[in-house]
């Protein structure tokens, strides 16, 4: 009895051809997700038509919200253990913790949005998503 992987059975590449990982961290480094070099975002969330370098097709990635949720999940998740914190334990003025929470919360935000639009990029071509699945 001979044991065949599902690429040799059916002619379709593996998703070990695609590291989902590497593919993931590179995003996050708002890289392309194949290459590595060259960049997925311009300006600010905007993505690339194609990569610079190895002309890898990003017309048809969909972050959509995605980003948008997880940067919320994120921020809420770390700033709201910290805002308990700082209020039991040195009761500053309102306005102070506001102030600092508040500016905390846009630079964290502002940090990771564009960070996990590009890994969820990375991911989507990592799993052939979206139309990720003819090239390599």
């Amino acid at each position: 009895m001979t044991d065949y992987s599902p690429a040799q059975t059916t002619g379709q590449d593996t998703a070990d051809d695609r590291p989902t990982w590497p593919a993931i961290l590179r995003g996050w480094r708002r890289k392309c997700p194949r290459c590595g070099s060259g960049p997925v975002l311009h300006r600010y969330l905007k993505l690339h038509d194609h990569c610079t370098v190895c002309r890898l097709d990003f017309t048809h990635a969909r972050a959509d919200d995605g980003p948008a949720y997880l940067t919320i999940l994120f921020v809420g998740h770390l700033m709201a253990p910290g805002l308990h914190i700082a209020f039991v334990h040195w009761r500053p003025e309102p306005l102070t913790l506001f102030t600092i929470f508040a500016v905390g919360c846009t630079a964290l935000s502002l940090y990771l949005l564009p960070r996990l639009k590009g890994a969820i990029v990375g991911l989507q071509w990592a799993r052939r998503m979206h139309g990720f699945g003819g090239e390599d």
